[in-house]
C-alpha cells in the first residue's frame, strides 16, 4: 500500500495569498497517482487545496492530515506541500490558511517527529515552500540533521532561500521540474524513478545560480516513486551480456551490419551486402548507443563504425548495466 497527502494552498486569510500552489498540487497528484502503464501507484491520494474563503486548509486540518498520513504502515507515506513557509530561530513552519504570523503554522519539527516515529517503511517529504531546506535540521546544533531510518526529504530551496515561481506562470519552478522528473525525465533504463534521481534532475536543471534544492535521506532499501516507460526494451537490456560477453569486449562490425548505404556503395563489389541477421543485431546495438550504453570505436557514429569495419564498446554506464544484468539484478 502507498499513501500520499498532497497539499496546495493559494488562499491565506491574514498573509499574502499565492497563485500557483493549487495548480502544482494537482499536477503532482496527476504525476503520482498512476504509473506510465496506467496501473495505480498512489491510489486515491488525499488532496487538500485552499482556493478561496470557502475552500481553506486550516492548521488543525493540515496537522491532522499529516498525522493520519504517518499513522499507518504503508510501503511509502509521501507528503507534498506547496504554500508559504516561515522561518524563525526555533525552526521552520508550514503555513495554513488561517496563519496570522507564520510561526503559528504547523512546525516542521512536529512533521519530522511524526515521520521519524512512523511505522511506514519509507517516509518521503517533498516541500515547495520558502526556507523549506531547514526541515530535519537540529534546532540547537547547526549542520546536524536528525533523520531516522527510511526518511527522505526533498525541498525546493535551502533554509535561507525563497522558492521561485515560473516567470509569468505562478507555478513553482521546483514543482515544474519535479513533475517533469516524475513523468519520466528522471527514469533509469528500466523505468524506475527514485527520490535521488528526481533530486539529480532538479539540481542539474536549476544550475549553480538559481535556488538550490535540498536532498536528505536515510534509507537502506531501493525506493521507486513511480514507473515510467523505459527508454529501451527490457529484453534488449537483458541481452547486453550476450552481445558483450565481457565488460571490455569490443564488438567487431563490418558493412553487412548496416542496411543503409549509397548507390555507389551498393555497386561496389568489395562491400558486402546487408545480412538480415546482422542488421537485426545492429538495430539493437543502435538502441544501446541511443541510451549511451555503447559507443563506436574510432568512428563518429555507429554507421561509420559498420561501414569502416570498426567496433563498438560499452561505455561506463554500459558496464554498470552489464554488471547488473550479469548479477541477475535486471
Amino acid at each position: 500500500m502507498r499513501k500520499a497527502l498532497i497539499v496546495g494552498i493559494d488562499h491565506y486569510t491574514h498573509i499574502p495569498s499565492l497563485s500557483g500552489c493549487v495548480t502544482d498540487a494537482h499536477a503532482v497528484q496527476a504525476a503520482l497517482e498512476r504509473h506510465a502503464g496506467g496501473t495505480l501507484n498512489f491510489p486515491a491520494p488525499q488532496v487538500l487545496t485552499a482556493t478561496g474563503p470557502h475552500r481553506t486548509v486550516l492548521k488543525r486540518e493540515l496537522r491532522e492530515a499529516v498525522k493520519q498520513l504517518f499513522d499507518d504502515e504503508p510501503e511509502i507515506a509521501l507528503l507534498y506541500f506547496a504554500g508559504h513557509g516561515y522561518l524563525e530561530d526555533t525552526g521552520g513552519f508550514l503555513c495554513a490558511t488561517d496563519c496570522e504570523s507564520g510561526d503559528d503554522g504547523v512546525a516542521l519539527s512536529e512533521v519530522m517527529t511524526m515521520a521519524n516515529k512512523s511505522r511506514a517503511r519509507n517516509k518521503i517529504i517533498i516541500l515547495d515552500s520558502c526556507h523549506s531546506g531547514i526541515v530535519g535540521n537540529n534546532a540547537l546544533t547547526a549542520g546536524l540533521a536528525e533523520i531516522y531510518d527510511g526518511v527522505t526529504i526533498l525541498t525546493a530551496s535551502t533554509s535561507d532561500q525563497y522558492a521561485a515561481e515560473v516567470p509569468g506562470g505562478g507555478a513553482g519552478v521546483f514543482t515544474r521540474l519535479l513533475v517533469d522528473a516524475l513523468s519520466g525525465a528522471a527514469a533509469n533504463l528500466v523505468g524506475d524513478i527514485t527520490p535521488g534521481s528526481v533530486y539529480a534532475h532538479i539540481d542539474q536543471s536549476l544550475g549553480p545560480w538559481a535556488q538550490r534544492p535540498v536532498f536528505k535521506t536515510n534509507v537502506r532499501t531501493f525506493v521507486s516513486l513511480r514507473k515510467a516507460e523505459p527508454p529501451i526494451a527490457l529484453a534488449e537490456l537483458r541481452a547486453l551480456t550476450r552481445h558483450f560477453p565481457a565488460p571490455d569486449h569490443a564488438f567487431r562490425l563490418d558493412p553487412s551490419f548496416e542496411p543503409e548505404r549509397s548507390l555507389e556503395q551498393m555497386q561496389d563489389p568489395s562491400i558486402p551486402p546487408p545480412d538480415p541477421a546482422h542488421t537485426a543485431t545492429f538495430k539493437v546495438l543502435q538502441n544501446y548507443a541511443r541510451v549511451n550504453l555503447i559507443r563506436p570505436v574510432d568512428a563518429p557514429h555507429m554507421w561509420h563504425a559498420a561501414m569502416q569495419s570498426r567496433a563498438c564498446e560499452l561505455t561506463v554506464l554500459g558496464q554498470h548495466y552489464w554488471s547488473l544484468v550479469k548479477r541477475g539484478l535486471i
